[in-house]
């Protein structure tokens, strides 16, 4: 068997590590601990529950969960029984959820009990939804409509197989917000999505060898790691899975927003070796949190910091290099349409510039005629994928034709996103064609100017959008907020930015916040970003 031809997805991983480690920790949240046999004990028990007298591979289940070791329990039982698990994002509103599960044919919802009147509320609204599966969380009782998750989690000692099989062909599905519109769902073989974790994981398994191959690759017990990022989310959900491919335990935090001191109590406790976070939004508040306290905290066991779906600027990987001066801060660039864009690893004695990535090895970077571009020549090109790809959006023919085109011969993913390369080969990126602000004429990509303000030693975060213009269409602004007790003017920042690039991108409006609106995973909201900015805009003199 070839390593394109093996035909089974991420159950097998964990069901082999659980056969060869069962009593190391898989999952621990606050005093609760499970080993990986209990792990694959109780998703064998959820697949069992899922698969009642009406259960078919049509079905899907969503996570309606914040981080918990329940989420990552229901995605393996959806593996074993070669369905997709659809997360959600549980800061949605009634009708965005009711979007989500109609979209993505929701037939089992498993939900935090702090969700249960919204959940109720919903009910008669998703009639496709025939399993409703109560978290206690401490909150709200489980209504007499739903199931008590140990139950389900007690319903199988065997290991559960569906009827109809699993295989490498099983669709994952990942829901994605992105910055604008209403979510769409990028679909994965199972055998993509495996092949992918495998490659960028501490263990990499022979997949052509099958479960004989992880038992011979799996060198005991893995690290600790904690996903900061919601798992609702790619950074948080991806971390929490490279941890669990290699053997090792997750800790979920059990605070419902993110707290960094009980992140850092964690990180001392479980001596946890990799951390998962999104941005500036994270790393701020755990800086500030280690320079509140100094010495209460061990965090010297962390080796791995992987940050993606926002920016962090040199500032903050050099403050957390300083307080963890043996790690090693992974800056991933990539989107749910294709992996693997591009890596930026940054050390203590080499932090590299905002922005700036090595590509992956699948990127193309092509020009307006879909020709590569010369590095060094100053051309902006768009950021294009190939090979390993998604098989394009749920339900969206047409989405998916726009996104994923032939070129060249080859069938590419087209996210939308654009860089320049450097003559030594790496990619600065400049922004998505979604976000892009024309202002006379000329195209200004906002993330190559965020990148700038945010090198400014007093920002602490920031969000560029284009706002309406008489005389050039558009004009950039900038939403910012800055350090306490810095008071940095308009005309300073803007001169910041004018000395790095050219003078048609430098904010034209400043606006001084106290926090950048984002989401909680640490991804922008430029639709309320752009709502301050047209509110409070004052042009510069």
């Amino acid at each position: 068997m070839s390593a394109a031809e093996f035909d089974w997805n991420l159950a097998t991983v964990w069901e082999t590590i659980a056969e060869e480690l069962p009593d190391a920790p898989a999952q621990i949240q606050g005093e609760r601990t499970f080993t990986w046999a209990d792990f694959e004990r109780r998703a064998n028990g959820v697949a069992r529950t899922l698969l009642d007298g009406r259960a078919s591979r049509d079905d899907r289940v969503t996570q309606y969960l914040r981080n918990s070791p329940e989420y990552l329990e229901v995605s393996h039982a959806a593996f074993k029984i070669g369905i997709p698990a659809i997360n959600s994002n549980y800061r949605y509103r009634d009708e965005e959820l009711r979007y989500l599960w109609e979209d993505a044919d929701v037939t089992a919802v498993v939900f935090h009990g702090s969700f249960t009147a919204t959940v109720g509320a919903l009910r008669d609204r998703v009639p496709r939804v025939r399993q409703w599966i109560h978290v206690d969380d401490g909150t709200q009782p489980c209504p007499e409509w739903a199931i008590p998750y140990e139950q389900a989690a007690a319903a199988s000692a065997e290991r559960v197989r569906a009827p109809w099989g699993r295989g490498g062909d099983d669709l994952f599905l990942l829901y994605t917000g992105g910055t604008t519109g209403m979510p769409k769902g990028v679909m994965w073989r199972a055998a993509d999505m495996l092949r992918q974790v495998n490659d960028v994981s501490t263990v990499h398994y022979a997949l052509e060898d099958g479960a004989e191959g992880i038992r011979r690759d799996l060198r005991g017990p893995g690290q600790a790691h904690i996903s900061g990022s919601p798992y609702m989310h790619g950074t948080g959900y991806f971390g929490a899975t490279m941890a669990m491919h290699g053997g090792g335990c997750v800790v979920s935090l059990t605070a419902p927003g993110f707290d960094a001191a009980e992140l850092l109590d964690s990180i001392d406790r479980y001596r946890v070796a990799s951390l998962a976070i999104s941005g500036e939004v994270f790393a701020k508040r755990i800086v500030d949190a280690l320079a509140a306290e100094p010495g209460r905290w061990d965090s010297s066991t962390i080796r791995n910091v992987l940050t993606s779906g926002g920016m962090l600027g040199e500032q903050s990987k050099r403050a957390l290099l300083e307080h963890w001066p043996a790690a090693a801060i992974l800056d991933g660039f990539s989107s749910s349409e294709g992996f693997g864009m591009g890596w930026s690893l940054a050390t203590k004695d080499s932090i590299p510039e905002t922005g700036r990535f090595a590509p992956g090895p699948n990127v193309w970077v092509l020009d307006e005629h879909e020709q590569p571009v010369e590095p060094g020549s100053g051309v902006i090109g768009k950021l294009v994928v190939r090979n390993r790809l998604p098989m394009g959006y749920y339900k969206d023919p047409d989405k998916t034709a726009r996104t994923f085109r032939e070129i060249n011969g080859v069938r590419t993913s087209v996210p939308g996103d654009h860089g320049i390369i450097h003559p030594d080969g790496t990619i600065q990126l400049m922004g998505r064609d979604s976000l892009c602000i024309t202002s006379g004429g000329e195209k200004i990509f906002t993330e190559e100017v965020e990148g700038v303000i945010l090198d400014h030693e007093a920002v602490t975060d920031v969000l560029v959008v284009g706002v309406p213009d008489p005389q050039w269409g558009q004009s950039v602004a900038a939403v910012v907020s800055v350090e306490p007790g810095a008071a940095p003017t308009a005309a300073e920042l803007i001169g910041h930015v004018k000395a790095r690039l050219a003078g048609y991108k430098a904010p034209k409006h400043v606006v001084f916040v106290e926090s950048v609106p984002r989401s909680p995973n640490g991804k922008a909201d430029y639709p309320a970003a752009r709502a301050l900015a047209e509110a409070q805009r004052q042009p510069v003199a």
